[in-house]
């Protein structure tokens, strides 16, 4: 999930390079919210991680 942030973020450089500001806009938007969707997911697999019980040995 992070790659296609990255990927997204550089169509956005591009195309803004390029002078396609609708593109770039869009591009730029969706990068952010793949990056928020990627961040809230890793911290819940970390806390999940962090709070799982470990049974005691037999």
């Amino acid at each position: 999930m992070l790659r296609w942030a990255l990927v997204f973020l550089v169509v956005a450089l591009v195309a803004g390079l390029l002078g396609f500001a609708g593109i770039a806009a869009a591009s730029a938007g969706i990068a952010k919210i793949i990056f928020v969707i990627f961040l809230v997911l890793f911290l819940l697999s970390l806390i999940g991680h962090a709070t799982r019980g470990r049974t005691p040995p037999l």
